[in-house]
């Protein structure tokens, strides 16, 4: 069985590295009648020590464990080490190997798959930080190794977690973009590697699905909150958590003024693994919540949940006239044609990352001083 927190020993516990219970939990008692499909079965899961992928890793170990599935997990990883060190109960699982290597140029392990998740991107793709041709290239050459992998080891199912940026900039005047919307990049934006890529590599995707005989399964995430969200890249909810637990002002580096939408990550989870198992293949799925809030909403909801007295910094003020911008997805597809559904509020999803990084900021200070009596 997958070790709780509470198996674990001092050091294993620092940062709190296993997810909630409650939230493994509710992600069994809404995916229970897909698991049949993967009893006795392989998968093959790239990006499993980012945040969606260590969603994913965890909570397929803690439903086989309890439904006795027999799968068994084989996990990429550029740096096992780190892997382990960081998620030690999820790499010192009976069910899980490790392969070491990069996406772009890793060794195929042995085995037939039936099913395949690839889950890693360049994060440097995603915010801008690289020469943008530089992560194109690695994006697509990461997907395109997966792809060679999935032909060669009998794969039935093959999901590709791309992205809302494959639309370009959502018009202001479009409150919810989705699957059908006749949009892309520009080509002359040269900021927009990481949309490109996606969309790439969903062609890809597809393509080698017709071409080769496994279902391409295509998700398009938008944004989330959840343990495991980093508080120090560039997502709103996560900086606006770290200032909060940090005693400091709530800091919005704009106007305040675009919108955004937020699923937690139990339910990405559910709709992850639901597209997985029932989706239709080659049709794109949006993952994320339909209800629309502004940044300054958004940090409003920090500021509450965290109980406070921290403000709220904004650094500009509104352009007058200019409309806000958004990345708000529509769900119908995945509502109507998988019963699929946000089922915690993004103020509960709030509440639950904020007392889980609180939790980590106390375990890592009680960590800090077992070091330093034990030197």
């Amino acid at each position: 069985m997958i070790k709780s927190c509470g198996d674990l020993s001092m050091h294993e516990t620092a940062g709190v590295r296993c997810l909630p219970q409650g939230d493994l939990q509710h992600v069994l008692d809404h995916t229970r009648p897909l698991w049949e499909s993967l009893r006795g079965e392989s998968i093959f899961l790239t990006g499993a020590t980012g945040f969606i992928g260590s969603w994913l890793l965890e909570s397929l170990l803690w439903i086989s464990d309890r439904l006795n599935l027999g799968c068994t997990a084989v996990v990429l990883s550029r740096t096992p080490d780190a892997f382990r060190a960081r998620l030690p109960h999820l790499h010192h699982h009976p069910a899980v190997s490790v392969v070491a290597g990069d996406v772009q140029s890793f060794n195929f392990p042995e085995g037939e798959f039936a099913f395949v998740i690839h889950a890693a991107t360049d994060r440097t793709a995603a915010f801008g930080g690289d020469v943008p041709l530089g992560a194109f290239e690695r994006d697509v050459a990461g997907t395109r190794r997966v792809l060679e992998f999935a032909r060669t080891r009998s794969v039935r199912r093959l999901l590709f977690t791309s992205s809302g940026a494959v639309y370009g900039h959502q018009p202001p005047t479009l409150s919810h973009v989705a699957e059908d919307y006749p949009s892309a990049p520009l080509p002359e934006d040269i900021g927009s590697a990481y949309g490109h890529a996606k969309r790439v590599s969903e062609l890809m995707c597809i393509a080698h699905g017709r071409s080769h005989g496994f279902d391409a399964l295509i998700a398009r995430l938008f944004a989330f909150v959840g343990p495991r969200l980093p508080l120090d890249a560039h997502y709103a909810v996560g900086n606006f958590i770290r200032d909060a637990l940090d005693g400091n002002s709530i800091r919005i580096s704009g106007d305040g003024t675009p919108y955004r939408s937020y699923l937690y990550a139990a339910d990405l989870s559910i709709w992850i693994w639901t597209i997985l198992f029932r989706g239709v293949p080659a049709l794109p799925y949006n993952v994320g919540s339909t209800r629309a809030i502004t940044i300054s909403e958004l940090a409003r909801i920090v500021q509450s949940i965290s109980q406070t007295s921290c403000g709220i910094e904004i650094a500009a003020n509104p352009i007058p006239g200019l409309p806000a911008q958004r990345y708000v997805p529509a769900t119908t597809r995945a509502e109507q044609g998988l019963g699929l559904e946000a089922l915690i509020s993004l103020e509960e999803g709030v509440r639950r990352t904020f007392d889980w990084h609180r939790e980590a900021q106390w375990h890592r200070g009680i960590e800090g001083r077992y070091d330093r009596a034990n030197r």
